[in-house]
């Protein structure tokens, strides 16, 4: 394995998570028995360019050409998109003279809010099924995988973007760098491009490693992801930290001939890694530990549950989800089923895992002892539509960043205990 940055073979393991499915390959009962093909979860690190990166041994083909994931089935999101383009059109006015381009721009989540507003633009989204669902919203959406002959034929066609967003895509793309000219190739010369990607800083300081999956091929610190720009002309310009998937970057970059002069922010944030330890190899070989310890308190607690006669289920099917239930070996004696908003989802089964998901009506009427949410980082938006399991004495638990009860108003610890 070489380094898909720079090259190098100096790679240095961080985390190995076994072999598991890839988390989006839902199971039909009809596949029930039948085998599941899968794939070694190793993270490592270069040594010399400081990219966090797994193997490329799944292609985007195979995750995104039919995708489960709908953005819009998360309301938090639809409103985080929606604040984005209202602060961003303010920021550079952008009109109704201007062109704004996503990518994977997944069932129209975001641009939705841009055409609300007359600004013309477009997305470009791989998934058949998922960029219908944009078309019926309304939303421009070319169904499309970017690489450089894409770039060059939306740029023939539309013209240059004054905004390209790529909104948790960067880590997505095994081609690193010619997908990195693709999104230069998308730009106008004066233009603006927004990438939102899971920050490495929460991924090794929390220990956040259900993060880590085969569609995920590299994960940035602020010092990697402007190296990764650097490479198609692209100068991170101001950076901003988000809350979104457990603690976010959104990097602002433009080409180096417009670039200017970068905000402070970006020096600040170099310099929060730099304490952290992330700009030196040893800052990150400490993530297996914690790995291991939230693994191990989570068995603990579904084990207690279970001796105790408690009925324990789950809420949500996320691709972080079925990370940590592979990794940890829960199967459905420990968590019976678990719920989606998503009907994709209904009546399939985790992979590896193959636990079943129901709509989340199932909870109401099971009405069990404990419901672990597994998109943990969804924690305000669920505790707020799950408060109703408090009718007959529900808990709701969150695994991540450390084993914790939602807090209905009374603070506590799953166990009871305070912290």
């Amino acid at each position: 394995m070489q380094c898909r940055l720079c090259d190098s073979a100096r790679l240095v393991s961080v985390v190995d998570l076994g072999a598991t499915p890839p988390c989006e390959k839902f199971l039909s009962a009809e596949e029930l028995d039948s085998s599941e093909v899968t794939y070694p979860l190793h993270l490592r690190l270069c040594e010399d360019c400081l990219l966090l990166q797994i193997p490329a041994l799944i292609t985007p083909e195979e995750t995104f050409t039919e995708y489960a994931y709908f953005s819009s089935f998360s309301d938090s999101w639809v409103q985080h998109a929606k604040g984005f383009v209202d602060d961003t059109a303010d920021r550079l006015q952008l009109d109704t003279e201007s062109f704004v381009i996503e990518v994977a721009s997944n069932d129209g989540y975001l641009l939705q809010h841009a055409i609300a507003r007359n600004i013309r633009c477009l997305g470009i989204e791989p998934s058949v099924n998922v960029s219908a669902a944009a078309r019926e919203r309304g939303v421009p959406t070319a169904t499309a995988f970017l690489d450089e002959s894409t770039a060059a034929s939306v740029r023939a066609e539309h013209g240059p973007a004054d905004l390209v967003v790529a909104n948790n895509v960067y880590a997505h793309i095994p081609d690193l760098l010619g997908f990195t000219r693709s999104l230069r190739s998308l730009l106008a010369d004066d233009g603006w491009l927004s990438i939102e990607v899971h920050h490495a800083l929460n991924l090794v300081g929390l220990g956040q490693f259900d993060s880590i999956y085969h569609e995920h091929f590299q994960y940035y610190t602020v010092l990697s992801a402007s190296r990764a720009l650097a490479t198609a002309g692209l100068v991170v310009v101001d950076v901003e930290l988000i809350p979104t998937h457990g603690g976010s970057i959104r990097l602002w970059a433009r080409p180096t001939e417009s670039a200017g002069v970068p905000s402070g922010r970006v020096a600040d944030v170099l310099r929060i890694e730099q304490e952290a330890g992330l700009h030196d190899v040893d800052g990150y070989l400490e993530l297996g530990q914690r790995t291991e310890t939230i693994r191990h308190e989570l068995l603990r607690f579904l084990l207690d549950c279970r001796a105790e006669g408690k009925r324990v289920v789950g809420y949500g099917a996320p691709g972080k989800g079925n990370t940590l239930l592979n990794y940890c070996g829960i199967r459905s004696d420990l968590l019976e089923y678990t719920v989606d908003r998503n009907p994709y989802k209904h009546g399939r089964f985790t992979p590896g895992t193959r636990i079943p998901i129901h709509d989340p009506v199932q909870i109401e009427k099971d009405r069990p002892d404990v419901v672990l949410a597994l998109p943990w980082n969804l924690e305000t938006e669920l505790t707020e539509q799950l408060a109703y399991i408090t009718e007959w004495g529900g808990r709701l638990v969150f695994p991540l960043p450390t084993l914790h009860a939602a807090d209905f108003g009374v603070s506590g610890s799953p166990t009871g205990r305070t912290s």
